[in-house]
């Protein structure tokens, strides 16, 4: 919200912990009103994955008064910027009860499910299948990517004990430690509760990474403490967690930092199915969604429309606003555990961008904004030991200015990507260039109709 002075206050929750997720609904009288789902008393589940309340209570937790509760937050925030760097959610939640956390890894994934396994110039047929997964993990490896996920299709649904006919589990696995690739497994919550000790037990054997949690869609009191029995049991053996289909951050990750990155927002995957308003979307979410933490967007598409020739197409799809637009995203959003969502033959034939998104990191040291305004554009400059990137992103097409004062002394060599002169109509259309600056330079950049900027920075 926007008082009429100016000042922003952002409204959230942290240390949410037993307890039901707040929600907040605007009254008739300019106040808010907060929600709490009550706890579940009945259930009907629908198929493997939508467990559907069907009589709540008219209370909101059963717990001990004698406790403390979620922390309700209001983030005051002078200017827009203040919000990028506002910290609460995180240094309002428990203290980490991991006592050496560090066997977790950041990383970037290489993502099948949004791609539809479009593999193409390959000599096997492509799918859900044990040769596409290692095309997975070939690109993985040569562009120094972390992990691979395997999504929806690994296992007969409703039982993670078995694998879909053209899975060679132990295969997939060998190849990816040769390669020195880690393996993420999507899961659905409620197959993995009912197989709780089978499941965690063979994934410890298969010695996988990670899991991918998805279509919990519900925040009371129950289901939150779902997720951190799911945190807990994954931090005793050393798997990182992705919560997708969940409900937004709210100080678990500063409990547990296993849990690496959680979804809980509309992302790219929304392009497969719907048409809105993205861009405008997108320069919104550092405002709200990604104040209260780490946000898997799934960023990444090389095939990129505008709103008047973008179509949403679910086994052939695109992004809507420009190449640079998605390239500036991993810049710009927050997430420790950030996916490549685009197909490995899309991304070969991309070299230039995969100079950029191979080297670009997932955690930073630093983080100075340059520019924001919520819904316009956002600017942000971010540091990983010794180099800095650069993430610009639009709604409307623009031009900004900005400095390299956040530098050090010295020369520095930047690679940048900028919108190709014909962006505004074909929007995959980008330059990159190559050029050096200094701490006194100033540049100018002209961000195309959902628009971006990307840049990488380094010392001579």
């Amino acid at each position: 919200m926007e008082t009429k002075s100016g000042v922003k206050v952002l409204i959230t929750e942290s240390d949410l912990i037993d307890y039901a997720g707040m929600w907040l609904k605007a009254d008739e009288d300019n106040s808010l009103k907060a929600i709490f789902p009550g706890v579940a008393l009945k259930e009907e589940k629908k198929n493997d994955r939508d467990v559907v309340v069907s009589e709540y209570a008219d209370y909101i937790a059963v717990t001990k008064g004698a406790r403390s509760f979620p922390w309700r937050i209001l983030a005051l925030a002078e200017t827009d910027a203040d919000l990028i760097t506002n910290q609460l959610s995180f240094l309002l939640g428990e203290k980490n009860v991991i006592e050496d956390p560090s066997w977790i890894k950041p990383g970037k994934v290489s993502w099948d499910w949004w791609n539809a396994m479009n593999l193409y110039g390959v000599d096997f047929k492509s799918g859900v299948n044990t040769e596409s997964y290692k095309y997975y993990i070939d690109f993985a490896s040569e562009y120094g990517i972390e992990y691979i996920i395997l999504d929806e299709g690994w296992y007969e649904l409703g039982d993670l004990m078995m694998l879909t006919p053209n899975i060679n589990m132990e295969e997939i696995l060998s190849y990816a430690k040769q390669k020195d690739v880690g393996v993420i497994l999507w899961v659905i919550w409620k197959t993995l509760w009912d197989q709780w000790d089978v499941a965690f037990d063979q994934f410890e054997k298969w010695g996988i990474k990670g899991i991918k949690v998805d279509f919990m869609q519900r925040d009371d009191q129950w289901m939150v403490n779902y997720y951190e029995k799911v945190a807990q049991e994954c931090a005793e053996r050393k798997l990182l967690v992705d919560f997708h289909g969940a409900y937004k951050p709210a100080g678990l990750r500063s409990k547990y930092p296993n849990v690496i990155t959680r979804e809980g927002l509309r992302g790219l995957e929304q392009n497969k199915w719907c048409d809105l308003e993205v861009p405008k979307h997108d320069v919104t979410l550092p405002f709200i969604r990604m104040v209260a933490g780490p946000m898997d967007y799934t960023p990444g598409a090389m095939v990129n429309a505008q709103e008047d020739n973008f179509k949403a197409i679910w086994n052939r799809p695109m992004s809507q606003g420009t190449r640079c637009h998605q390239l500036a995203m991993y810049v710009v959003y927050e997430s420790p555990l950030q996916m490549l969502a685009d197909s490995p033959s899309n991304y070969y034939g991309e070299p230039e961008c995969m100079e950029f998104l191979s080297v670009v990191p997932t955690v930073w040291d630093t983080t100075v904004v340059i520019s924001a305004k919520i819904a316009d554009n956002i600017v942000v400059a971010r540091k990983n030991g010794d180099e800095w990137y650069i993430g610009a992103m639009t709604d409307a097409a623009k031009d900004l200015t900005f400095d390299f004062s956040f530098l050090d002394d010295g020369n520095y060599n930047i690679q940048f990507y900028r919108d190709g002169i014909n962006a505004d109509n074909y929007a995959s259309d980008f330059v990159m260039g190559k050029s050096t600056v200094t701490k006194a330079d100033k540049m100018d950049i002209h961000l195309a109709t959902g628009g971006g900027w990307a840049a990488r920075i380094w010392k001579e």
